[in-house]
């Protein structure tokens, strides 16, 4: 199998039709062990996770069998790009921002604060304009393939209510990749929590608050029970992740391959979808049920914002000619929809 093609063909063909797989996959049967970054407790441990793997299985009658790990259970989330890499894993999941380190497009990949409003436009940034093949030319060289799970509003929860940058200035927010120098440069103390340790380090007051996605991660990981307030706008439109090694990957029969990118693929649309319709459920849940106010920062916060944003694409932009080129897949989506 050509590396150069299996990753074209994963990270940019349309879907194609559902391959036809039946008895004679039997003889090729596999079972991948999934190290995830989501706790059990998490919505996209199973709404995304589980139903992938679910959706594999049936599609291939059987013969691909996935068995899933929470965070912390193998590893946590920072150490799972390595295990992928080494192939003790075959595959994870995985912010792109936990492996800034390995790639000057994670970021990128990930979602920087401030630039698309909508998922939609990230969307399409990714698939179609090349932020996940830029990202991946990076990967190949260390045995990994990053395909993305879906597209996903991060909005921020606190216990605190923010009525002026004063209020804003050394917050102390859970964050993580790119969000972390974004809220710094607003003036929060912005810290890196682990989310198997989120719940505790917000009841404890060790943070004042968090963003894990938007409503439907502060739903699922309780946050609201510590947090009552819900901010607004959206703090970046970003990505979850599976990180695959490519010798696994390859060492698939053609129509497992298939079935796996195809079902993948597929679902990243899918869920992107059904992800903001249970936004807006989980929302409003949150107010009718909880008690979550729902706020919207203050124009002198939102300022702050839009400065820090600014800096940290032009700062993205210098780490290298993979990331001038990613910046310029922002710069000029932003300027065809009027944003720059």
């Amino acid at each position: 199998m050509n590396r150069r093609a299996l990753l074209r063909g994963g990270a940019v063909a349309a879907v194609a039709s559902p391959a036809l797989v039946g008895k004679a996959l039997a003889a090729g049967e596999v079972t991948w062990r999934i190290q995830s970054h989501w706790p059990k407790a998490s919505a996209s441990f199973n709404d995304s996770l589980g139903k992938m793997a679910s959706t594999l299985e049936e599609r291939t009658g059987g013969a691909f069998k996935m068995e899933l790990l929470g965070a912390g259970e193998f590893a946590k989330g920072p150490d799972i790009f390595n295990i992928v890499s080494k192939g003790v894993v075959p595959m994870g999941t995985l912010a792109a921002s936990y492996f800034e380190d390995q790639s000057t497009v994670a970021n990128f990949v990930y979602g920087l604060p401030g630039t698309f409003r909508e998922a939609w436009e990230f969307e399409h940034a990714l698939k179609n304009l090349g932020l996940e093949n830029l990202l991946n030319e990076d990967l190949a060289p260390k045995g990994v393939m990053l395909l993305s799970e879906k597209v996903l509003p991060v909005e921020m929860t606190a216990s605190k209510k923010i009525e002026s940058a004063a209020d804003f200035s050394g917050l102390k927010i859970r964050s993580s990749g790119a969000m972390l120098d974004y809220l710094a440069a607003a003036g929060a103390a912005p810290q890196y929590i682990p989310g198997s340790e989120l719940y505790q380090a917000l009841s404890s007051g060790v943070v004042d608050g968090a963003h894990w996605g938007a409503a439907i991660g502060a739903q699922s990981m309780s946050l609201w029970e510590v947090c009552k307030f819900h901010y607004k706008p959206v703090l970046a439109q970003t990505t979850d992740s599976y990180i695959v090694n490519l010798k696994a990957l390859e060492e698939l029969s053609d129509e497992l391959r298939t079935a796996f990118l195809d079902t993948v693929q597929a679902r990243f649309f899918l869920r992107t979808a059904e992800y903001q319709h249970q936004e807006a459920l989980a929302l409003a849940d949150g107010v009718a049920n909880q008690g979550v106010e729902v706020v919207t920062l203050p124009d002198d916060v939102l300022g702050l914002l839009a400065e820090a944003s600014k800096k940290i694409l032009e700062a993205e932009a210098q780490k290298g000619e993979q990331a001038a080129k990613a910046a310029d897949i922002y710069r000029n989506l932003m300027k065809d929809l009027g944003y720059s």
